[in-house]
C-alpha cells in the first residue's frame, strides 16, 4: 500500500494523535524511529500501521505497512525533521490486580517533564523493577516527546496511574514505602539502607516534591548524602542513583 498525500483521511487521523485528547479517545499513540518501533515490537505492542520512507526496508508484517514520502511523515511526525519510519500502535492495558504480584516498585508523583519521565522508564528497565506507579497528575506517557526519550523501553516495566492513596494502600500496605527528601534529622543515607523484600520507593517532581499525603504514607524517609554546596539533583538523576543502590547492588 502506499499513500503520498498529506490530506489523505487516514493520514489526517493519525496526526491528530499528537494531542491527548485523541490519544485517550482512540486507544492509539505514535511511535517515530526504528528503536521506538522495534521496542514496541518487541514488547508485544499491537501495531496498526508503520509509515516507511519509499525505498526503505523493514522487517514487519507486510499487510501494515505503507510506503509514504517525507510531506507525509512530517504531517504524522512530531520532529522538525521527520524519522523515516512512524508507526501507529495501540496502548497497553493493564489491570490493577497485577500489582499483587510486585516486590519491587517506584512512584513517581506529579511529574510534569515528559523528558524526564521518558528518561526515568528507560532507567526503571535497567533496573529491573516490577512496576511503576504514576501517581497524581502526571504527564502522559503516550506523549510522543516521552516515547522518544525513553528510546525503546517503555513497554519494559509495566506503568499504572493511580489517583487514590486508598488504591496505594491496598496494593503496598505491607511493603517498605520509601519516601525520597532532602537530608533532615529524620531521613536515612542512602549508603545505610538496607532494602527490603518488598519495597515501593517514591519520588515528587522537581519543584514541590512528594506530597504531605505521600510522605504520611511512607514507613522511611530516605535522602541522597551529597556535598553541603549542592541543593539538589534532577528527578530523573536522582532516580537513577536511588534505584541502581537499591535494586542493583
Amino acid at each position: 500500500m502506499e499513500i503520498t498525500s498529506a490530506n489523505n483521511d487516514l493520514v489526517k487521523d493519525f496526526s491528530k494523535l499528537k494531542e491527548k485528547k485523541y490519544r485517550d479517545k482512540t486507544g492509539k499513540f505514535i511511535l517515530e524511529g526504528y528503536k521506538a518501533v522495534e521496542g514496541a515490537i518487541s514488547s508485544n505492542i499491537e501495531i496498526e500501521k508503520i509509515f516507511l520512507l519509499n525505498g526503505k526496508n523493514f522487517s514487519f508484517d507486510k499487510n501494515k505497512i505503507i510506503y509514504t514520502n517525507e510531506t507525509v511523515l512530517k504531517k504524522i511526525s512530531t520532529t522538525t525533521t521527520p524519522p523515516e519510519i512512524i508507526a501507529i500502535g495501540k496502548q497497553k492495558r493493564l489491570d490493577l490486580t497485577d500489582l499483587k504480584t510486585v516486590k519491587r516498585a517506584a512512584l513517581f508523583e506529579n511529574i510534569n517533564d515528559l523528558g524526564n519521565l521518558g528518561t526515568i522508564l528507560r532507567t526503571a528497565a535497567a533496573t529491573d523493577l516490577d512496576a511503576i506507579i504514576l501517581y497524581g497528575n502526571t504527564v502522559d506517557i503516550y506523549n510522543p516527546k516521552c516515547v522518544r526519550a525513553s528510546v525503546g523501553n517503555l513497554w519494559k516495566t509495566p506503568v499504572y496511574n493511580i489517583k487514590d492513596i486508598n488504591i496505594l494502600k491496598k496494593y503496598f500496605n505491607d511493603f517498605d514505602r520509601i519516601s525520597t527528601l532532602p537530608a533532615s534529622t529524620d531521613t536515612v543515607n542512602l549508603k545505610n539502607y538496607k532494602t527490603k523484600e518488598k519495597t515501593l520507593v517514591m519520588f515528587g517532581a522537581e519543584s514541590t516534591g512528594l506530597s504531605e499525603e505521600l510522605i504520611d504514607f511512607s514507613t522511611t524517609k530516605l535522602t541522597i548524602e551529597m556535598k553541603n554546596n549542592v541543593e539538589s539533583l534532577n528527578l530523573s538523576i536522582s532516580a537513577g542513583i536511588v534505584l541502581y543502590k537499591l535494586f542493583l547492588l
